[in-house]
């Protein structure tokens, strides 16, 4: 067994038992419960300068995401100050980068192959501004518009049919119904082998009182959404590696591979 092998089970070994330690993930929630509702945790981060609102370990699991499954758009619903948008076009372009060094070609930095697609009701007209003015903006377009709406939802669908290896991003209204109706929508375009990632499912393990002035909580959630959703949709299925691995994640039963 070489030295890279016998890492890399090492890795998987620690991920299961990580996933078999109930303490040791109640003691996580709880850590997470505090700094988030306390400290607003997942709001101090940025990347490439712009806010992106989201756990460390999450943007991680991300990268790790896109660097396995390769993908030339991900579709992301949710803008907000658009850091996300700008994280996930500048995995794509490393993707680029790398591929254009292993074939021993020039990137052309003002053609990029992968793109980014925003969806969100509201872009703040200053937020729009600094995606547009960013070096990722290239990589990136954007829709206005609720992302359940039939027109939105054409605008969507035609855009991805120019892609082969779709990834999917859900993070925007937390609702059961939001969530749901985004999933029939969208979830469809997630090539197999891509993946559908739920956010903010978290929302379901969390006390009620940190969901007091959001139309969201327990019983109502991106969770309960992807629950029902799986029911009738046996192509997908929950990635839990990706939760154990991460411990800390805003998306237990998020990450959704799709097998068929």
């Amino acid at each position: 067994m070489s030295e890279k092998t016998k890492f890399e089970q090492e890795v998987r070994d620690n991920v299961d038992a990580i996933g078999k330690d109930d303490e040791l993930r109640r003691d996580t929630l709880q850590w997470m419960i505090r700094a988030g509702g306390d400290y607003r945790y997942s709001y101090n981060f940025s990347w490439m300068g712009r806010p992106i609102i989201q756990y460390p370990q999450d943007i991680v699991g991300m990268q790790e995401l896109i660097w396995r499954v390769r993908p030339d758009l991900i579709v992301e619903m949710g803008i907000a100050h658009g850091g996300s948008l700008i994280c996930n076009a500048s995995m794509l372009a490393l993707l680029e980068y790398s591929e254009a060094v292993e074939a021993g070609t020039v990137l052309d930095p003002a053609k990029p192959q992968r793109k980014v697609l925003g969806v969100d009701i509201d872009i703040r007209q200053h937020n729009r501004a600094a995606i547009e003015a960013h070096p990722m903006a290239g990589r990136i377009e954007m829709i206005e518009g609720s992302s359940v709406d039939a027109g939105t939802i054409a605008q969507v669908r035609e855009f991805a049919a120019s892609y082969n290896n779709v990834m999917v991003v859900l993070d925007s209204n937390h609702t059961h119904k939001h969530v749901l109706a985004e999933l029939e929508a969208y979830a469809h375009l997630t090539a197999v082998g891509s993946y559908c990632v739920v956010f903010d499912t978290v929302v379901e393990d969390v006390p009620d009182e940190y969901s007091t002035d959001r139309p969201w909580g327990k019983g109502d959630n991106p969770k309960t959404a992807v629950w029902e959703y799986l029911k009738s949709h046996p192509e997908f299925e929950i990635d839990k590696d990706i939760e154990n691995k991460l411990l800390i994640t805003v998306a237990p039963d998020g990450f959704l591979r799709r097998v068929s």
